[in-house]
C-alpha cells in the first residue's frame, strides 16, 4: 500500500488523483487531509474512501478511534450474494465508527458457536447474523435467547423467526416467486418448475409456498408438488434440481438462488438445449457479475443495500437502548429482465404457424 505523507500535502498529482476519485476540490482533499475543521461528513467520508481505493494509507491523524465493536456472521462466501452484504454492511457499521469483525463459516471450519464465543471474548457490542442457523428450523434458537439474556444487541437477515427476540430484516421470498411466475406465464410457459434448497430453511420454505400460490393464481394448479425439485444452494444442486425438472418435460425453471439457477442452465447445456430458446430460467439474488454469464441471467434482485441499511439503522437502535420494533421488515425484490427467459417453445411454435 502506498504510504501517503502524514503531513497530508504529498505531490500534486496525489491530490488531483484525490480529487477525481471523490467529486471534490483539491483544496478539500487538502483540508481532509490536514484535519481542518467545515468539512461535511459526507465529503470527509469520500475523501476517505478515495485514499481507500487508490492504495494510499490513511495518515495517521486521520485514523478514528472506534465506537466498538460488531460481528457479522455470514454462512459462507461461495455464494456472491454474501460477500455483498457483507461488503455492504462493513462499509456501512465503520462509518459509524464501528470496527466491523466478519466472521465466515465453511463446512469443517469454525462453526458459528464457535464465533460466538470468539464475540463475546472480545467484548462486543453487537452480532449481524446473515441467513444464520436462525434460518434453519431444525437448529435450536437457544443460543439467541442465551445472548438476548446477556444484554448482547442483535439483528437478524433472512430467515425470521418469531420467537427469537430481536428486529429481522428480511427479502420478501412469496413476492420473489409471484414476480417469477408471472413473467414466465406472460411468455407462454405451462410447465414452470422450482428448484430449490431445502425446505428446512425458512427462505426455502418460503419460496415454495409463494410458488405455490403463484401457481395456483396463474395457472390454476391447486398442487405443484410434481413442479417442485428441492437440492443445494449451489451450482451443483441448480444442476442436479434442474435437470430433473428439465426431464419431466419443464419449459422454464425458477431457482432458488443464482449459483442454483446457473446449475440449471449447465445441465439444460447437458442436454443439447439451449437458453432461453428451449429453456427458460431464473435466479435469485442478482449478485455481482450475473449480467455477465452467457446468457445473462434473469433474476429477482436482493435489495442488499436498504436491507443492510436497515440492519445497521436497527442495531444502532438496539446498542442506544432505543425502543426497536422486534418484527421483521419485508423488503420487496426486483425482477430483473435479461436474456436467459423468452417465450414458450409453444408460443413460438404459434407465431410461426401464423406467420407462414
Amino acid at each position: 500500500m502506498t504510504q501517503f505523507p502524514s503531513e497530508a500535502l504529498g505531490p500534486k498529482t496525489r491530490l488531483t488523483d484525490l480529487a477525481k476519485q471523490a467529486g471534490v476540490s483539491t483544496a478539500t482533499v487538502s483540508r481532509v487531509l490536514n484535519g481542518k475543521v467545515g468539512v461535511a461528513s459526507e465529503t470527509r467520508q469520500a475523501v476517505l474512501a478515495a485514499l481507500d481505493v487508490l492504495g494510499y494509507e490513511r495518515p495517521e491523524k486521520l485514523r478514528n478511534r472506534s465506537a466498538g465493536l460488531v460481528g457479522l456472521i455470514v454462512p459462507e462466501l461461495t455464494n456472491p450474494v454474501f460477500p455483498a452484504f457483507a461488503q455492504t454492511i462493513e462499509s456501512m457499521l465503520s462509518q459509524r465508527g464501528y470496527t466491523p469483525l466478519l466472521c465466515t463459516q465453511s463446512p469443517g471450519g469454525t462453526t458459528e458457536d464457535e464465533y460466538i464465543e470468539m464475540l463475546l471474548d472480545h467484548s462486543i457490542d453487537g452480532i449481524i447474523f446473515l441467513s444464520g442457523l436462525h434460518a434453519d428450523t431444525q437448529a435450536s434458537r437457544t443460543r439467541y435467547d442465551q445472548l438476548r439474556s446477556r444484554g448482547i444487541p442483535l439483528v437478524f437477515i433472512n430467515g425470521y423467526a418469531a420467537e427469537i427476540d430481536a428486529p429481522f430484516v428480511s427479502a420478501d421470498d412469496v413476492a420473489a416467486m409471484e414476480l417469477s411466475v408471472r413473467h414466465l406465464v406472460s411468455l407462454g410457459h405451462q410447465k414452470i418448475g422450482l428448484a430449490t434448497g431445502p425446505d428446512r430453511f425458512i427462505t426455502a420454505k418460503r419460496k415454495v409456498d409463494g410458488f405455490r400460490e403463484a401457481m395456483a393464481r396463474h395457472l390454476g394448479i391447486e398442487d405443484a408438488t410434481e413442479h417442485i425439485s428441492t437440492s443445494l444452494f449451489t451450482v451443483e444442486g441448480g444442476q442436479a434440481a434442474g435437470g430433473d425438472l428439465i426431464d419431466s418435460g419443464h419449459t422454464a425453471i425458477v431457482c432458488g438462488s443464482d449459483l442454483m439457477a446457473l446449475g440449471a442452465v449447465r445441465a439444460a447445456h447437458q442436454r443439447k438445449l439451449a437458453v432461453p430458446e428451449d429453456v427458460s430460467i431464473i435466479g435469485y439474488d442478482d449478485s455481482p457479475l450475473i449480467a455477465f454469464t452467457d446468457p445473462p441471467l434473469t433474476t429477482v434482485r436482493q435489495p442488499v443495500s436498504a436491507m443492510s441499511h436497515a440492519a445497521i439503522s436497527a442495531l444502532m437502535a438496539v446498542i442506544s437502548g432505543a425502543p426497536t420494533p422486534r418484527s421483521e421488515l419485508l423488503f420487496h425484490p426486483e425482477l430483473i429482465v435479461r436474456n436467459s427467459t423468452g417465450a414458450s417453445p409453444d408460443m413460438r411454435l404459434h407465431a410461426a404457424l401464423r406467420n407462414g
